[in-house]
């Protein structure tokens, strides 16, 4: 994982379980693929001051099921319009984890989300995340080497570019 260097002191902003791609980015803004424009809506519904509030490369804590609902690459463009610089959930919605890789959304596993609150700041070092306000960190599911490759070049389209020029 080559994410370290882009994950430290970071605001940590925790959201529950199942969060769907409705809550993420509602449909009303589905009228464009671009994802600064969506990003200016991102949790709208549930949390307006998000956009507002949230700074370039802090990071999303999740539960269970991060991306239920709908197969729009929507939600995940956004979140990269926002600056997440990557969501760490127990689990996420399949389509949604396909969708985020696609887009060059960094995505990871942490089977112990309830050790961050809102405002935590952490760190992400190979495959631990650090709860830097806490003192505590949790092992993250590495991805293979492949969807790493993925993420790092923006996505599968640029990706699969390079691979075949």
């Amino acid at each position: 994982m080559n994410l370290e260097n882009n994950v430290k002191n970071r605001k940590v902003w925790k959201f529950g379980d199942d969060v769907s791609t409705d809550a993420i980015i509602p449909g009303r803004y589905l009228t464009t693929n671009d994802p600064y424009k969506l990003a200016e809506h991102v949790f709208e519904g549930s949390r307006p001051d998000f956009s507002k509030k949230f700074s370039t490369g802090d990071i999303i804590v999740a539960g269970e099921n991060f991306g239920c609902g709908s197969s729009r690459e929507h939600a995940p463009l956004s979140l990269i319009g926002a600056g997440v610089s990557c969501i760490v959930a127990e689990s996420f919605a399949r389509i949604f984890f396909r969708n985020a890789i696609n887009v060059g959304l960094r995505v990871y596993v942490c089977e112990n989300s309830d050790m961050f609150d809102d405002g935590d700041l952490v760190e992400i070092k190979e495959d631990n995340i650090f709860n830097l306000s806490k003192s505590k960190k949790c092992n993250l599911k590495k991805p293979p080497e492949f969807i790493d490759k993925i993420v790092e070049k923006g996505g599968l389209l640029k990706y699969t570019k390079d691979e075949i020029l």
